[in-house]
């Protein structure tokens, strides 16, 4: 989500639905970094908590970090132990931390050190083996951490294959804080089924809610057992001028890229038209945001919900299925997940 969770985007994505927590992008930290820059970071969306989150690997660095978002208002810090990216790996950050418990735990001690409020964490299963993700929650656990976010892939596997929500499981009956769980959250059934098969206290969503913005809205509703919102086509194109504008506001102050940002999105949106990608081809190839909007208007304004896979239940094959009674899964060998 680096570089997609600004805080207009935050405010924004606040207006489609319920959220009981909003997450910044990780702030990466070094021994240099201005702490100045560490306080920007605490940006509130209206009536929402949030959780400013941390990636780095010095425990003086990050503790004075987490004194800068803690008196600036943050309501939650939390550490980045997941990212999976090279460079996160090159520079030992992020899931890189996942192959080095001791420095894990005095990062974590450090920061725990720093603040009284709450304390976070994000990890994945394990870095190339799933085997020690036990270990690794109980040592962030005994570190200070209050509760504990899971993405059930290895590093190595990056954003590839079906996520292993029996981690997830594994994790929430075995550890004394709370788990939030996160991966192949694509619907809100999804969402809903998560929590009902692992035992998770929350679910965390990402890349999901950029495809499906009403996604949180369709969640509280099946909590409540009303009748979920259906999103037209005709809200797909209010959603589009939306980011417009919203980019548009913000290159007033930064570099000017609102086209660039708009089609980013464009790239998740596309993925709830099973068209076979036609619509977001065309719209990358236009050279304005003015010719997005128009070409949205024309070709999806009129579609009915019927014609959109935003739905709460999955109608298709278009996202990966994740389960913990997944045939697939169950398979997996015991190297990859130890009960």
């Amino acid at each position: 989500m680096e570089g997609l969770t600004t805080p207009g985007l935050r405010s924004l994505f606040a207006t489609r639905g319920p959220l009981g927590l909003v997450c910044t992008e990780f702030v990466r930290i070094h021994p240099r970094t201005p702490l100045d820059r560490v306080g920007a970071a605490v940006v509130r969306t209206s009536g929402v908590p949030l959780s400013v989150q941390l990636m780095g690997a010095d425990p003086d660095a990050l503790a004075e970090a987490t004194r800068a978002v803690t008196a600036a208002g943050a309501d939650v810090v939390d550490l980045n132990v997941g990212c999976p990216t090279r460079r996160a790996v090159r520079g030992g950050v992020g899931s890189a931390l996942l192959r080095d418990p001791r420095r894990l735990g005095r990062v974590v001690g450090a920061m725990r050190d720093a603040t009284s409020g709450p304390l976070s964490a994000k990890i994945r299963a394990g870095f190339d083996t799933a085997a020690n993700v036990l270990e690794l929650g109980r040592l962030l656990v005994g570190s200070g951490v209050d509760f504990l976010t899971v993405h059930p892939r290895r590093q190595v596997d990056r954003f590839g294959g079906a996520a292993d929500w029996r981690i997830i499981e594994l994790v929430a009956r075995e550890l004394p804080v709370p788990v939030v769980g996160n991966g192949d959250l694509w619907y809100a059934a999804d969402a809903v089924r998560m929590r009902r098969e692992t035992g998770c206290a929350a679910v965390m969503i990402g890349r999901p809610a950029l495809r499906n913005p009403w996604i949180f809205r369709q969640i509280a509703e099946l909590d409540r057992g009303v009748a979920p919102y259906r999103p037209r086509g005709a809200d797909l194109v209010r959603h589009l001028a939306d980011l417009c504008a919203l980019f548009e506001r913000a290159a007033e102050t930064t570099a000017p890229r609102p086209l660039g940002a708009l089609k980013e999105h464009l790239g998740y949106l596309g993925r709830a038209l099973p068209d076979g990608g036609a619509f977001r081809q065309r719209a990358l190839r236009l050279e304005s945001s003015e010719a997005v909007l128009d070409l949205a208007e024309r070709e999806l304004g009129h579609l009915g919900f019927e014609a959109l896979d935003l739905e709460t239940e999955r109608r298709s094959s278009l996202e990966p299925l994740a389960s913990t009674t997944n045939p697939a899964l169950a398979s997996a060998p015991d190297r990859w997940l130890r009960r």
